[in-house]
């Protein structure tokens, strides 16, 4: 044990010598200078502990070198047996330790040239320790796939339970065996895949720690991660999520990218929720205690799966704003944003950051491309054209279009919310009435309905009966009333919203009557002041007469005029039924009392119940006349 430690304090006093001097001969003057304070130091003893050190050395290389290379040299896997494995690890520990041991020494020309050979060695070493774990990576997820599906044969369960699990295979393999294990479709996300055995993932260990601590841990890392990194490919091809790049997304026919988002949906949550968590516990069992290599790994094996997912992200987000992908759009937003914190959880080393960052910018990028959607529908309402007006003054189609597009958005309050108020500074907050404390959702909605009552009234002018232009705008904006009140829109706009248009729907009410029936019914009143009997007589019979006139050209055309909404129409017409029937009761029984008319049945062409159900079969519309309801 002494002899040992003199040695060891031979060896630093040597290393010193030679790091501080600049050429041999100042070395040697250093060494000199210590022999005058210790003996040991001395010229002769250092140059027989010299010749001793560099036999010793040799000695132990040439025994490594034997034990080593019948290892290296062998054709069998050396983990095919767990005492070849053991004594090759050992030998393995013997040589990390004599490098390390002896390099301070190298300065020293015998031993430099025996640590020159020790790290070929090592070299040659490290190669084999490479190809053992590649085996047992590859061999361990080979055997516990055939165990699995032992397990559901065994059971009478299918390997897959996806309904197009055969057209999935003959994609993958065309008849040939794997190698590779695939995740297996599932709808349970809190489960972890074991994707290699207990016993390999020891043996892994075992080495990663051997060539990290040879220095070769970005060689473990790779050799790792391109085993583990098909597995997670083949996983996502089995999940149905092609390698499409963003070009090939942006120009995919939407029926198809529709299909595409599904398939996106189902592989990013199984990704992020299964896949990539069993990955950073299964490079956690095999690199622990080595967490630089780990996480190095960890992010070679999942970059590119994530990188593929990303990808087709960004393409759906940088492609067109058409309104009709709103819908497909906020489903990849919510995905996006749900899976936030697995993002956060599992790419949270140094080497994982650039990932998580992509995320983030990626998912924001989604929330600018839906708030582009909407300002396109804006684009969209203002420049629908008013070229053809709707027959009978029924719905216009944009009108059920925006609605129903709003309604069917607003199932996505949530989503939406965040994505407006992530917008700093609302464009449109200035044209929206008393909304300051709304949140920007709501004036957004506020907006579009602004931007669609504007398109309405430049439509009710192509009419030229201001009538039928009212019986227009109330038919659209009695709709789009029922609308907002039956949906989410109600709370967004709010009651003070409703009730001022539900006042202007009346508005309409009130302006129809006075288009249509004001004339009608002012012909049935008497005129002021003292006439002659005659003219009296003849006024009367000449208002009569008109009345007739006014009253069937008005149920002439009004007949195949539209409202659509019920209680409208029966509103509509008791209305009109009130206004229109006393009047004319009250003039028939003036004229059936004047004795100089003689006979009143041949100037008297309805009585009352005729009127009534004259008004009655008003606004019956006709076919393609928009007077539906969806």
């Amino acid at each position: 044990m002494a002899e040992n430690g003199e040695e060891k304090l031979l060896a630093v006093a040597r290393h010193i010598a030679k790091t501080l001097g600049h050429n041999d001969n100042m070395a040697d003057d250093i060494l000199q200078i210590f022999s005058n304070f210790d003996g040991r130091f001395s010229r002769e003893k250092m140059a027989d502990d010299d010749r001793r050190n560099s036999a010793a050395l040799e000695s132990t290389l040439k025994s490594l070198e034997r034990q080593i290379s019948q290892y290296v040299a062998a054709d069998q896997p050396i983990w095919s047996d767990s005492a070849d494995s053991a004594a090759f690890l050992d030998a393995v520990d013997d040589l990390i330790t004599t490098i390390r041991d002896w390099t301070p020494m190298a300065g020293d020309k015998s031993v430099g040239a025996c640590l020159v050979r020790a790290e070929d060695l090592m070299q040659q070493t490290m190669f084999r320790l490479e190809d053992e774990f590649r085996t047992l990576v590859e061999r361990g997820g080979e055997s516990l796939e055939l165990n699995r599906a032992f397990r559901s044969e065994s059971n009478g369960n299918s390997s897959f339970d996806d309904e197009d699990d055969e057209d999935e295979e003959g994609v993958i393999g065309d008849g040939e065996e794997h190698q590779i294990p695939t995740a297996q479709p599932i709808t349970d996300y809190d489960i972890v895949i074991d994707a290699l055995p207990s016993g390999t993932i020891n043996d892994l260990h075992e080495i990663a720690k051997r060539m990290v601590a040879a220095g070769f841990g970005k060689e473990c890392s790779h050799v790792y991660s391109s085993c583990r990194r098909e597995f997670l490919e083949e996983s996502l091809l089995r999940l149905g999520l092609q390698k499409l790049s963003i070009d090939e997304v942006q120009k995919m026919p939407w029926q198809d990218l529709e299909d595409e988002i599904e398939r996106w949906i189902k592989a990013a949550n199984v990704s992020l929720r299964i896949l990539f968590p069993s990955e950073r516990r299964l490079v956690d069992r095999v690199f622990y205690g080595l967490s630089s290599a780990g996480d190095l790994s960890f992010m070679e094996v999942c970059r590119g799966s994530t990188i593929q997912i990303l990808n087709f992200t960004d393409a759906v987000a940088i492609g067109s704003r058409s309104p009709e992908r709103l819908f497909k759009v906020l489903d990849v937003f919510e995905t996006m944003r749900d899976l936030m914190p697995e993002f956060d959880a599992v790419f949270s080393n140094q080497y994982c950051l650039f990932l998580r960052n992509e995320a983030v910018t990626i998912w924001k990028r989604l929330g600018e491309a839906i708030r582009g959607i909407f300002m396109e529908l804006e684009n969209l309402i203002s420049r629908d054209p008013a070229k053809t007006p709707v027959p009978g003054g029924g719905l216009h189609p944009i009108t059920r279009y925006v609605m129903n597009y709003l309604r069917a958005a607003c199932r996505s309050r949530q989503t939406l919310e965040q994505v407006f108020e992530d917008n700093a500074g609302v464009p449109h907050q200035s044209k929206v009435d008393d909304r300051a404390s709304s949140s920007s959702m709501s004036v957004q909605m506020a907006w579009i309905m602004e931007l669609l009552e504007s398109n309405l009234e430049a439509k009710s002018k192509i009419y030229r009966d201001s009538a039928l232009c009212s019986v227009f705008m109330m038919n659209n904006g009695r709709y789009i009333v029922q609308k907002v009140k039956d949906s989410e829109l109600g709370s967004l706009l709010g009651d003070d919203w409703i009730r001022k248009h539900s006042a202007k729907v009346r508005q309409y009410h009130v302006n129809y009557q006075r288009s249509a029936w004001n004339k009608v019914v002012g012909v049935l009143k008497l005129d002021s002041g003292s006439l002659a009997p005659n003219a009296a007589v003849k006024s009367m019979k000449e208002k009569l007469k008109l009345f007739n006139i006014y009253f069937d050209e008005i149920c002439k055309n009004q007949t195949n005029w539209v409202i659509f909404d019920e209680l409208l129409r029966d509103d509509l017409r008791i209305s009109l039924i009130k206004i229109v029937l006393p009047a004319y009761q009250s003039f028939v029984g003036r004229f059936q009392n004047v004795p100089e008319i003689g006979r009143h049945d041949k100037y008297i062409k309805y009585d009352a119940e005729d009127i009534e159900a004259r008004i009655n079969g008003l606004f019956q519309g006709s076919r393609g006349s928009g007077g539906g309801r969806k």
